[in-house]
């Protein structure tokens, strides 16, 4: 019997793999398609992390889709709200009965004679091995491990008398109200807790150990507020989001410019927020420039409030060991704590792990070049999303859609099966894909695929140019092969 088989496979029903699907459907209807998902629900990263507060590090309006306006008052979203969006936008389009739950892909294998993937996937709920076939793999799993967060060992953890949590597996029945919480973490999930916590909380310390930038944004965007009662939906929305893509793309390239001033804008912010005699310099102050890594995002400064109020502080020092009672620091100071968040981040897994083959020959992501931040060099019908690192995720993600349509659609109409980006001899690795120097990505740097010096091997974080790029640029640029098998695989397999 031959395998089953479809012209697209799309792997996760996340954020982008419903976005992915919505594009395919409205742009290349006449395509069959099905997305595996690993786990049993849809919306990726918002159905996974449950930790008290978690919310969007970017505005609603650039993180949603571009053709799904985002009607809430809200900008910075809480992860109930965009795990409803997400949802709803897969039921009112009937995406949802295309998904299959539990289906994790571990290994792909293409054949150029067929002109087609040979997919394997595992099943979680009945441990079942799936196999089908399909003429295009489009990825959107991100790129960190969903089953396990990084979590170092520290020393002495094991005689914590107190509960231990990472927020990738927030249990749903721990109750800190009245407890003390110390939040391992300096980065936009240590800033999410900390206040989310502080209310029921006895007492919540943020423990890091280097500052990260911070920087309060209003809750609701004023623009879309007065936006609102005047025009529909479906002209504010675009109005807004770009106002916010520009706003956004100006903040990053000053701190590239100019990252000086951009510190002391930063600073004053911070030091107009927070109590009399608090040390901005040595909480707030990182060593490292302005998006060197992402900057944490507060809605309407609930952070500063938090720590006026004396529900929280903030401590910058090093930790020498766990104790029964909490955490004794390298300066000898001890916080006592009943419960410990070691938000300490995430362990890097591109493209969830999958083991892609070409012609029997295994891929080494790591030594593969990026072409326009959406494919790998050599690899042939073959898309993934990786969202921009200073701006929405989404931003990104909807021009990645868009291009592999472009791409489906130009095979269909001139009769071609394959399309394989391919580097000139003179195109040489320049640096990771992913250019933060956060600790999750300096861990795992080996892993992601490598940017060449120029486009299109080049990812620039740049909106307006990707726009121009991939959804005016053209198709046939000297750097995509096109080609043709003798026998199609839609001729073979039925």
């Amino acid at each position: 019997m031959p395998l089953e088989h479809v012209d697209v496979l799309i792997v996760g029903a996340g954020l982008s793999g419903i976005g992915a699907a919505s594009h395919l459907q409205a742009e290349c209807p006449g395509k069959t398609y099905a997305i595996f998902e690993a786990r049993g629900a849809i919306g990726g990263t918002w159905d996974l992390f449950r930790y008290p507060g978690v919310r969007s590090d970017s505005d609603m309006f650039t993180l949603g889709y571009s053709f799904e306006p985002w009607t809430e008052a809200k900008a910075i979203a809480d992860g109930t709200s965009i795990r409803e969006y997400v949802q709803r936008t897969a039921r009112t389009r009937g995406i949802d009965r295309k998904i299959r739950f539990h289906h994790r892909v571990v290994r792909a294998e293409w054949s150029s004679d067929e002109a087609l993937w040979t997919v394997e996937a595992k099943r979680s709920d009945t441990g079942e091995t799936v196999r089908v076939t399909c003429g295009f793999l489009y990825v959107n799993s991100g790129y960190y491990r969903y089953d396990q967060g990084y979590a170092p060992e520290f020393p002495g953890q094991d005689t914590f008398a107190g509960t231990i949590v990472h927020p990738q597996h927030w249990p749903e029945d721990l109750d800190y109200t009245g407890k003390r919480v110390v939040v391992i973490g300096s980065g936009a999930t240590a800033v999410t807790l900390l206040p989310a916590m502080a209310g029921d909380a006895a007492h919540v310390t943020m423990l890091q150990r280097s500052p990260s930038y911070v920087l309060s944004l209003p809750g609701t965007d004023p623009l879309a507020d007065k936006l609102r009662g005047i025009l529909p939906p479906k002209v504010a929305y675009p109005v807004v989001r770009w106002k916010n893509v520009l706003t956004s793309m100006l903040f990053f390239q000053l701190s590239r410019r100019v990252p000086g001033v951009v510190k002391k804008l930063l600073r004053k912010g911070v030091s107009a927020q927070v109590p009399e005699g608090f040390d901005v310099d040595r909480h707030f102050a990182p060593s490292y420039d302005p998006w060197d890594q992402r900057v944490c995002f507060v809605p309407d400064g609930d952070l500063f409030k938090a720590v006026r109020r004396g529900k929280a502080d903030i401590v910058t020092d090093t930790i020498e060991k766990f104790t029964p009672e909490g955490i004794r620091l390298s300066s000898g100071r001890v916080l006592e704590a009943d419960i410990i968040v070691t938000a300490t981040g995430l362990n890097l897994l591109p493209f969830g792990g999958l083991e892609l083959v070409v012609d029997g020959e295994p891929v080494e992501i790591g030594k593969r070049l990026a072409y326009k931040g959406m494919m790998l060099s050599g690899v042939p019908n073959y898309a993934f999303t990786i969202g921009y690192t200073n701006a929405s995720w989404t931003l990104k993600a909807d021009l990645v859609a868009g291009y592999v349509c472009r791409l489906l659609n130009h095979l269909d109409e001139r009769g071609l099966t394959t399309c394989t980006p391919v580097p000139g001899p003179s195109v040489t690795a320049a640096a990771p894909l992913i250019d933060l120097k956060s600790g999750y990505v300096l861990r795992s740097i080996d892993k992601l695929p490598k940017q060449g010096p120029s486009a299109p091997w080049r990812l620039f974080q740049n909106y307006p140019r990707d726009v121009l790029l991939m959804r005016h640029g053209s198709l046939e640029d000297g750097a995509m092969r096109f080609s043709r098998t003798v026998k199609p695989a839609k001729e073979r397999v039925a």
